[in-house]
């Protein structure tokens, strides 16, 4: 009988003491003031794990997913508590979604949240990074009475941004804060200066600046590189003020160390990527768009081209379109027209609104010799956004005056209201009609440009007499005289200038003799022609040798004179060879002396040998004759190469001839 089988011990029950939410917040505390994020996640579900609705663990755990940069867990974290508790979790919703960059939802999320101080600082970001700067500066101009921390910093870059730069020192003056304050608040007026052109006063900011971060940044016992990472920025935007400054050489090894070490932030790099790229120009156009190919990245998704590390959140809209740019025209200098048509074809999507799109597109088809096609493409957009056509129309007037077109360049031109009257324009616009033979029409520009500055408020003057000079002289070139009579006239009487004094007796003296004549009066006499009778110069036929007339005098001295020169020359004794008697000089040279020698007259060619003795016998048999010619010359001191390779030749030919002769028996 088989022995019972023995029951297994039973495991005594464990009663572990269960932990007190108190102590989970303690340790979730200590995690996150150890930047643990993950560990602050599993903390903060078990805490919700044992109470479901609590709100501290709720924010607890979607801060920690932000911090540890999970924003899609955060987002459905979100999601899921905002079913199941009654927590308004809209302000962390808005900021993950700003951190995903889908802006326009992160607004609507922060409808409702307007009065709070964290809403409207995150509400200016997103209308900053939307573009709408006016907008994100008002909201931190509202915010100046709030304790926020480091305020003056982002209210000045908003106004940099928006283009108000010439608020920035009227805002830190309301403020009461110094620009040295801080190196970032040092850095953002610096660049409010380089907007204002004040290139020199803003180097030596951001010199300051630099110098107060490392010192700042030395106290936080942070590493050397990571200083140098924190002040990229700065090092960049110095290297630019001196490329502005005409300082290439230290711009260029300045953007050159910056690259090479890569010891800094991702948009400060992209930046001096570019702006070295800018500066070469098409010098090296292979190596700007290998670098350039590290920044824009080629994707299959309804956005074809993007930049690479998330640089379309870090950098602005001028900045990245500055590297579409530079690669368009890197492009276009490479002759690789195909790539050029892709990208150009992708940036009015990425860029809507703005004109370097348009100008790209007109680029590329002039490269391609489709001049008519660019002044198309440029003349559909400056009709349909007028407001904006200024900078579109010069572009078509350049291009249809390269190609030949004066008429539509000229067009073009006088579509721009505001520069019709400018002595430039006027010029250009009067030379485009001439060469296309409207005549009329040039003498228009030159008669809407004088009724212009006649009746301006100014006390400039001398742009008029400048236009009324041009045009009298045009009207005289044209036959139109007595129009260039009354500009000389108006000229004379308000200016007195001798040119226009000059063309009004000129002008005058085919119909209005006697006007010719008072004006004449007017001119100063020439020294030297009071003695000349003008009536028998007109009867003379013209001046002939030995004719005496008033000046025979002075022609006679001249030439006293000139000969008297031609005596005076020295003559210098030719110079001879070292060794040459010029008393017996010895027979002629050779005339054929620098002929070769094969075109000399005296030239005979060397005549063949025929009577070399004929081989007879067997193969290998050599002539007597032969033999010892061969012993007679090997007894000689020295054997030419030329000799053994003759005797080799021979030979050959013996033996050919003794195999035919074999082949015939």
């Amino acid at each position: 009988m088989a022995p019972k089988a023995k029951e297994k011990p039973k495991a005594l029950a464990t009663t572990t003491p269960a932990i007190s939410i108190e102590d989970l917040f303690t340790s979730l505390n200590r995690h996150i003031q150890r930047s643990e994020y993950e560990q602050a996640v599993k903390l903060s579900d078990q805490i919700l794990a044992a109470a479901p609705g609590d709100e501290d663990a709720i924010r607890c755990k979607v801060v920690a997913l932000v911090k540890a940069d999970s924003i899609e867990e955060a987002l459905a974290a979100i999601k899921e508590r905002s079913k199941k508790a009654s927590v308004d979790l809209s302000f962390f919703k808005a900021y993950c979604l700003y951190r995903q960059n889908k802006l326009e939802e992160a607004l609507e999320s922060l409808k409702g949240l307007e009065g709070s101080t964290e809403s409207m600082l995150l509400e200016s970001q997103i209308l900053y990074r939307l573009g709408k700067m006016g907008a994100s500066v008002d909201i931190y101009q509202k915010l100046q009475k709030s304790a926020v921390d480091s305020l003056e910093i982002n209210l000045v870059a908003g106004l940099v941004s928006a283009g108000r730069t010439s608020e920035v020192q009227g805002t830190l003056d309301a403020l009461r804060v110094k620009a040295t304050s801080s190196f970032e608040l040092a850095y953002n007026t610096a660049c409010s200066l380089i907007e204002r052109e004040k290139y020199k006063d803003a180097e030596l900011l951001l010199l300051s600046a630099r110098r107060i971060g490392q010192e700042m940044l030395m106290e936080e016992n942070l590493a050397d590189d990571d200083v140098e990472i924190e002040l990229a920025p700065i090092a960049v935007q110095i290297a630019y003020v001196q490329q502005i400054l005409g300082n290439t050489q230290e711009a260029v090894a300045s953007y050159t160390d910056l690259v090479k070490r890569n010891l800094a932030d991702e948009s400060s790099l992209a930046v001096a990527v570019n702006n070295l790229i800018a500066l070469k120009g098409p010098k090296d156009v292979s190596d700007g768009l290998r670098k350039l190919d590290k920044l824009i990245e080629k994707s299959d998704g309804p956005e074809k081209f993007q930049l690479a590390r998330g640089l379309d959140l870090k950098l602005s809209q001028k900045q990245r379109e500055a590297i579409y740019t530079n690669r368009m025209l890197l492009l276009l200098h490479s002759n690789k027209l195909d790539q050029a048509r892709e990208l150009v074809g992708a940036l009015p999507g990425l860029f809507p609104g703005s004109l370097v799109p348009v100008l790209l597109q007109a680029a590329v088809h002039v490269r391609e010799n489709k001049a008519a096609k660019a002044e198309e493409i440029l003349g559909q957009y400056a009709e349909k956004f007028p407001d904006r056509s200024k900078v579109i129309l010069l572009a078509r007037a350049q291009v249809a005056a390269a190609a030949g077109h004066p008429q539509v360049a000229a067009d073009s031109l006088a579509k721009i209201p505001d520069i019709q009257h400018k002595p430039a324009t006027v010029a250009t616009l009067v030379s485009l009609k001439e060469r296309a033979g409207d005549v009329d029409g040039a003498d228009a520009v030159f008669d809407s440009a004088i009724n212009w500055w006649s009746n301006a408020m100014t006390e400039d003057n001398n742009k008029l007499n400048i236009i009324m000079q041009e045009a009298a002289a045009f009207k005289l070139r044209h036959g139109r005289k007595e129009e260039a009579a009354r500009l000389y006239e108006q000229l004379v009487k308000s200016h007195g200038s001798i040119e226009a004094l000059v063309g009004l007796i000129q002008t005058a003296a085919d119909g209005d003799i006697e006007k010719a004549e008072a004006y004449e009066k007017q001119l100063k006499p020439l020294p030297g022609l009071k003695a000349i009778d003008v009536d028998s110069l007109e009867k003379t036929s013209g001046a002939k040798h030995g004719d005496k007339g008033p000046d025979a005098g002075v022609t006679e001295t001249y030439e006293a004179k000139s000969k008297d020169k031609a005596k005076k020359k020295r003559k210098r004794k030719p110079k001879y060879p070292k060794g040459f008697d010029p008393a017996n000089p010895g027979p002629p040279p050779d005339p054929e002396r620098w002929l070769p020698k094969r075109e000399r007259s005296s030239y005979r060619p060397k005549r063949k040998d025929k009577r070399a003795a004929q081989i007879r016998g067997s193969q290998g048999a050599v002539a007597k004759e032969a033999a010892s010619s061969s012993d007679m010359k090997s007894n000689q001191p020295a054997n030419s190469k030329g000799a053994s390779q003759n005797s080799g030749n021979v030979q050959s030919k013996a033996s050919s001839k003794s195999s035919r002769k074999k082949s015939r028996k």
